[in-house]
């Protein structure tokens, strides 16, 4: 799949910037609290606020592989949506596949505004937003797009962009090794997101396996996203490899962390670069340490900021509004159409740039700096 994104004017992204730091200068606060677990302002399923002008209906995948979407989009897409006047009800599938389904049943029979969605897998999402549709509610694709289905937009950052920074990384980190022995543990095979990650991984690494620059030992797909399933496969793939390699492209930081984990068992982290991406606080610390290459960084809150936007314009039936948010396009090969679309831009983050992340209010330096890579931190003025 190729992803395409046209930015919206400067000007009016600006006005809009300025507006949602407003609206949102006091959540970043408190989910820069809460970067590993869930925060207690946001455990609770209700919606909330005074919604006067009626709920958005949100629906987020799991909890098992990402720390994200409890501590980050749940309480930023709730507070957004609380301060332009809609209640929002906040649920989390918990990865099964038929209490998505459930979910999204409970909310279109109460006549949800708008329904959010975050899908497990392409296959529900699709049903999920047939549904939606059929009952007149207007439906976006947040942060994964669903092959085949029919959300009328989709918000995300750019996920090819994504994988070629983590094809960047892994290059440059190996430019001084020809003929470096290369696995790459990819994301899940039914995530649209993990399709175009890998496709972007590609564009920068292809022309360097077809030279001979890289070697390509094996890229495996991990099912879930499963990080103990992705330990266990790379570590069949080393010990089949006679236990060399020399860079590994992980698709996330958790995956990252389960090849790290199998890396020390032989007395490999250090010196074998790893990518990885969401730039989590364990991702973070691994790239402090030296035990991971990069992460990526994906402000959720712009995501969030930009979703919960689009879809007051949607529930307020000014698709003009919409359409102005949504100037990126996707395509989705299986649906044969075009999803109009927020994209926004990610950043490579290595050692150096860290401090970008803990500045911007991301995370908390007392949460990354703490323990052996406190003293990392003094060395790069974090804190």
């Amino acid at each position: 799949m190729r992803t395409k994104s046209a930015l919206p004017p400067k000007k009016s992204g600006r006005r809009r910037g300025c507006a949602a730091a407003l609206a949102l200068s006091g959540l970043l606060t408190l989910t820069a609290c809460g970067s590993n677990s869930s925060s207690t302002t946001s455990s609770s399923n209700a919606p909330s606020g005074g919604g006067a002008n009626g709920t958005v209906g949100v629906i987020l995948p799991e909890t098992a592989t990402s720390a994200r979407w409890e501590s980050f989009d749940k309480p930023l897409l709730r507070k957004a949506l609380n301060e332009a006047g809609f209640d929002a009800d906040v649920q989390n599938a918990q990865g099964d596949v038929q209490k998505f389904s459930t979910l999204a049943d409970g909310m279109i029979a109460k006549g949800v505004k708008v329904l959010l969605i975050a899908s497990i897998n392409g296959e529900v999402g699709s049903a999920v937003a047939a549904k939606a549709k059929k009952a007149g509610i207007p439906t976006i694709d947040y942060d994964r797009l669903n092959l085949g289905g029919s959300s009328d937009y989709y918000v995300s950052f750019d996920n090819v962009k994504v994988g070629e920074l983590q094809g960047q990384g892994l290059a440059k980190a190996l430019a001084d090794k020809p003929g470096a022995q290369v696995v790459e543990i990819e994301g899940a095979p039914t995530d649209n997101n993990a399709t175009l990650f890998h496709q972007g991984q590609r564009k920068v690494l292809q022309p360097l396996y077809d030279s001979g620059a890289l070697k390509l030992v094996r890229s495996q797909a991990i099912d879930d996203w499963n990080n103990q399933k992705g330990g266990t496969t790379f570590e069949q793939i080393l010990t089949g490899n006679n236990g060399k390699v020399d860079g590994v492209v992980a698709a996330n930081d958790g995956l990252a962390g389960a090849v790290i984990t199998v890396l020390k068992k032989n007395g490999l982290n250090g010196k074998v670069p790893v990518t990885g991406q969401d730039a989590t606080v364990d991702g973070l610390q691994a790239v402090l340490r030296g035990d991971q290459y990069m992460t990526v960084f994906k402000p959720i809150e712009d995501e969030a900021r930009n979703a919960a936007e689009l879809a007051v314009a949607l529930a307020k039936g000014d698709t003009a509004a919409a359409d102005a948010l949504a100037q990126g396009v996707s395509q989705d090969p299986k649906g044969k159409r075009d999803v109009k679309s927020v994209l926004l831009q990610p950043k490579l983050i290595t050692k150096s740039e860290v401090k970008q992340v803990v500045d911007s209010g991301f995370v908390k330096a007392s949460d990354v700096c703490s323990g052996d890579v406190k003293s990392v931190c003094a060395e790069l003025g974090i804190g």
